[in-house]
């Protein structure tokens, strides 16, 4: 008579399953993200005095963004900083380590508090912590006081 799965045996099975689907989708999103965001990141930067994209969504007013610091849009996953004065940046707001969106912009560095990554406001290097890769860039057009996602 052939011994029937036991409940542990199918338990077991299920969360290896589990795991393993999990690391697989997570692999998969961050090289999707990677082939993707690389034709984007080169035209990226500041931009001033260029048209607003059509359809492009406006996100904030220049004077919401503070030098040396910047703003975090979470519906967006959008961070938008000012390195310098009159000069604007854009990057994904989700962090290259575990996928958490960044909490907030502060000395210099956009922080994620989830496991204490650091990056820099200036172009999004990494500046601390666990995080593998930069945050990366985004597209934004500024126009007069806006800045708009391109």
């Amino acid at each position: 008579m052939a011994n029937p799965s036991t409940r542990r045996t199918v338990l077991a099975t299920g969360a290896a399953s589990a795991l393993l689907l999990g690391c697989s989708k997570y692999g998969d999103e961050n090289s999707g993200s990677d082939t993707e965001e690389a034709p984007s990141a080169a035209p990226s930067g500041s931009a001033s005095g260029g048209e607003t994209a059509p359809g492009g969504k406006e996100l904030t007013k220049t004077a919401d963004v503070p030098v040396g610091g910047g703003k975090i849009f979470k519906d967006e996953k959008v961070v938008v900083t000012q390195p310098e004065k009159g000069g604007f940046k854009a990057f994904s707001a989700v962090c290259t380590h575990q996928g958490c969106l960044v909490a907030n912009v502060s000395d210099g560095t956009i922080n994620c508090t989830c496991h204490g990554s650091k990056f820099r406001v200036a172009d999004g290097s990494v500046a601390g912590g666990p995080a593998p890769k930069p945050l990366p860039a985004q597209q934004i057009t500024v126009t007069g006081d806006s800045i708009s996602l391109a």
